[in-house]
């Protein structure tokens, strides 16, 4: 099975042994996504939630099913998914690593998020926005998710939890020109899972 290009964001489920059937790839999410399923020189796209791709010996088809199917089928095991990552952005003023005045309170809002999470990741990364040199814009966004991980540390989450990354202008919210400002760019994302 090869992923279809851009992020996989649905769980997958292989089963064997339905009827003839030897392996089964279920699309479970709603959310728009795809998936190519490939055996030898087939290959099938599933793109629509709870499409399926059947491999009967040597032989790939395309089936269906339901949500409720599903859960009747593999219930327990879906019970033991992962939770989806939770993300929260704080913003930055202009030229630097100083959050705005609205930041406190989604900081506030993570860690109570993460006081729920008893094997708690956090990945933060910082953006800027198109304004200045790609080099000077990925130290500023560095620094930024490196100013937001010193504040979850003093809130008691431990370091080593804490992934950073620094992205600069290459992800804007809001595409914009070279040189023009843009508020919503300049951001850090908080990625907790």
């Amino acid at each position: 099975m090869t992923p279809h290009p851009g992020p996989l964001l649905v769980p997958l489920l292989m089963l064997a042994g339905c009827a003839g059937v030897t392996d089964r790839v279920v699309l479970l999410s709603a959310a728009p996504s795809a998936v190519v399923v490939a055996n030898g020189g087939q290959s099938l796209l599933l793109d629509k939630p709870y499409a399926t791709a059947e491999r009967r010996g040597d032989q790939l088809a395309a089936a269906s099913t339901t949500a409720d199917e599903v859960r009747q089928a593999w219930g327990p095991l879906l019970a033991h998914r992962p939770v989806a990552p939770q993300r929260e952005i704080v913003q930055f003023e202009a030229n630097g690593a100083r959050l705005t005045s609205d930041a406190p309170a989604v900081l506030e809002r993570v860690k109570l998020l993460l006081s729920t999470l008893p094997a708690a990741e956090v990945i933060v990364t910082g953006h800027t926005d198109r304004v200045g040199t790609v080099q000077a814009n990925d130290r500023l966004s560095l620094q930024r998710a490196e100013a937001v991980r010193e504040i979850l540390a003093a809130a008691g989450v431990a370091r080593g939890l804490i992934t950073v990354v620094g992205r600069g202008e290459r992800e804007p919210l809001v595409a914009t020109p070279d040189e023009v400002p843009e508020p919503r760019n300049r951001r850090v994302e908080i990625k907790l899972r």
